[in-house]
C-alpha cells in the first residue's frame, strides 16, 4: 500500500497532464491527432521526480527534437527496419554533436523511433510534432508544479530507511557483546556493509524533495520542515560509516581476552532507540528535543574501565555516532564534542587497563 501511494501523484500528473496537453495541441495548436502531446507528458512526469529539473528541460528538448528529426528523416528515407535503423542512427548522431548528455541523446533516438514506427504515413508536418511534444513536455513540468508529490513525505521516507538501517546495526551489534556470539557481531557487520544504498537513496530523494519545493508553490511553506532533512543528511551518514568501523572492531574484540563489556552494548541500545525518535520527531515536524536529550545522556554517562584494544576502537566509533546524531538533531559540532566525556579520561581507563 505505501508502495502505491508512493506513485499516486504520478498517476494523477499523467492523467490531468496528458489530458491538457491533448486539449492545448486540439483546440489551441488546431491539430486534430496530437499523440506527440500526452507521450511527451507522460515521459517527463515519469522522471521528473526523479531527476533535477535541468534533466527534465533537456528531455523535454530531447523529445521534441526527436520528433522533428525524426519525421524529417522518414520523410526523406521512408520507413522499414533498415530505414528506422538509419533514422534512429542519423537522429542520435545529431543529437550528440548538439549535446553530449546521454539523456538528451536518448530521448531524440527514441523519439525518433515512435514517429518511424507510429506514424511514418500520416500527412502531418514534422513542425507540428515538434509543438505537440513541446507542448506536451511544459504541461508535464506545470503537472510537476502543480499536482506535486510530497517532499516532506519523500524525505522522510528515505530518512526512516537509513534510521531503521542504523538502528537495526546497533541492535544487533548489541545482541552480539551481550552474547559473546561472533557470528552475530559478523551479521550485525553483513548488515552494515548494506546501509550505504540507503544513505545514497536519502541523499537523491533529498535533491528531489528540494527540487519539489523550488518550482511548486504549493510545497514553498515546507521549506523549513525540509531544512530539518538537510541538517540530518550528511551527520546521518557519517553515523552509518561509523557504526560500520564499530561493528569491525566489536567483531574484532570478540576474540580478544578482554571482549567488550555490556555496558557498551546498554549504550549501544540507547544510541539505537534515540536515532528511532530522530526519526519519529522529524517526520512529525518537531524540533528532535527527544532524541537530542536521550543522546546527551548517553553522552554524559560514565565510561567502561579496563578494555581492550579493539573495544577502546568500538568506544571511540560510539562516540562518533553519539557526536553525528547530535549534529543530525541540529546542534553544532562544537557542543556534541563537548557533551561526550572528555578523552583524557578514557585515555587513563586505557591506561590502567
Amino acid at each position: 500500500m505505501d508502495t502505491f501511494g508512493s506513485i499516486v501523484p504520478s498517476i494523477a500528473q499523467c492523467a490531468v497532464g496528458s489530458a491538457l496537453a491533448w486539449i492545448v495541441a486540439v483546440q489551441l495548436l488546431g491539430h486534430a491527432r496530437p499523440l506527440f502531446a500526452p507521450i511527451s507528458v507522460m515521459i517527463c512526469v515519469g522522471v521528473g521526480l526523479g531527476q533535477r529539473l535541468r534533466r527534465v528541460v533537456e528531455l523535454v528538448v530531447g523529445v521534441s527534437l526527436g520528433v522533428g528529426i525524426g519525421t524529417l528523416l522518414v520523410s526523406w528515407i521512408g520507413s522499414g527496419p533498415w530505414r528506422m535503423a538509419l533514422v534512429i542512427a542519423l537522429a542520435m548522431t545529431i543529437a550528440g554533436l548538439l549535446n553530449t548528455g546521454e539523456l538528451f541523446v536518448s530521448q531524440v533516438g527514441s523519439s525518433a523511433v515512435l514517429v518511424a514506427m507510429l506514424v511514418p504515413h500520416q500527412d502531418v508536418g514534422g513542425l507540428d510534432r515538434m509543438a505537440d511534444a513541446l507542448t506536451g513536455g511544459v504541461i508535464g513540468i506545470a503537472a510537476v508544479a502543480l499536482l506535486p508529490a510530497s517532499p516532506l513525505t519523500i524525505a522522510g521516507k528515505h530518512l526512516s530507511g537509513v534510521l531503521d538501517a542504523l538502528s537495526t546495526v546497533l541492535e544487533q551489534t548489541a545482541e552480539a557483546i551481550e552474547k559473546g556470539d561472533m557470528d552475530l557481531a559478523a551479521e550485525a557487520l553483513e548488515c552494515g556493509r548494506r546501509t550505504q544504498t540507503a544513505a545514497e537513496e536519502f541523499a537523491t530523494a533529498l535533491e528531489n524533495s528540494k527540487e519539489i519545493i523550488r518550482i511548486s508553490p504549493l510545497r514553498w511553506h515546507q521549506r523549513a520542515r525540509l531544512a530539518r532533512y538537510e541538517t540530518a543528511a550528511v551527520p546521518v551518514d557519517l553515523a552509518l560509516r561509523n557504526a560500520r568501523v564499530l561493528v569491525r572492531r566489536t567483531l574484532a574484540a570478540l576474540g580478544e581476552p578482554s571482549p567488550p563489556p555490556a555496558a557498551l552494548a546498554e549504550s549501544l541500545r540507547e544510541i539505537s532507540e534515540a536515532a528511532l525518535l530522530l526519526q519519529l520527531e522529524l517526520g512529525a515536524g518537531r524540533e528532535p528535543m527527544l532524541a537530542r536529550q536521550a543522546l546527551l545522556a548517553v553522552a554524559a554517562r560514565e565510561r567502561p574501565k579496563n578494555l581492550g584494544f579493539s573495544a577502546n576502537v568500538a568506544l571511540a566509533q560510539l562516540r562518533s555516532i553519539a557526536v553525528d546524531l547530535l549534529q543530525a538533531t541540529g546542534m553544532d559540532h562544537g557542543t556534541a564534542s563537548a557533551a561526550l566525556t572528555p578523552l583524557n579520561e578514557l585515555s587513563d581507563e586505557s591506561m590502567h587497563g
